[in-house]
């Protein structure tokens, strides 16, 4: 979906953020100008691979067709999906991101872990835009849904 925000197949997926050198704050969306935190005098930025798993924060499913950038045909029919909001605490950030296909809001919970998994966002007859999404983890291993590992 976006160059530099994550990287990896399989179990080698990570999302990628950036870490300040002066004041340790992570950021996702990734920040190459400068650190956003504004008590930070600013250091340099360096790529880091975020946490593969985290915790539901919050969840909602998602009824409406997003407005750009969202990549999306508006000739085609809007399918919704789930959105779950997954706090990475070693980061002390919360990720929003959509479910794998499958996962409904039914299936989710506060505080339930999940990772994060490559995913197809849209394609067409000549391009295929990945993103992440998020799976279930149940019993310490991955849930079977949706997405390839």
């Amino acid at each position: 979906m976006v160059t530099g925000w994550f990287t990896g197949r399989g179990g080698g997926f990570r999302l990628l953020g950036t870490r300040c050198s002066a004041c340790a704050s992570v950021f996702f969306p990734r920040e190459d100008a400068f650190c956003r935190n504004p008590g930070c005098p600013g250091g340099e930025l360096e790529e880091v691979p975020l946490s593969k798993r985290g915790r539901v924060w919050s969840y909602t499913d998602s009824r409406y067709r997003p407005p750009p950038p969202y990549v999306s045909d508006p000739e085609l029919v809007w399918r919704p999906c789930v959105l779950a909001a997954v706090e990475l605490p070693a980061e002390r950030l919360v990720v929003l991101g959509q479910t794998v296909p499958g996962v409904g809001v039914a299936d989710l919970a506060v505080g339930m872990e999940v990772e994060a998994v490559p995913g197809v966002l849209n394609e067409d007859a000549r391009t295929t835009w990945t993103t992440w999404h998020w799976r279930p983890v149940r019993d310490g291993t991955a849930a079977g849904t949706g997405a390839a590992p």
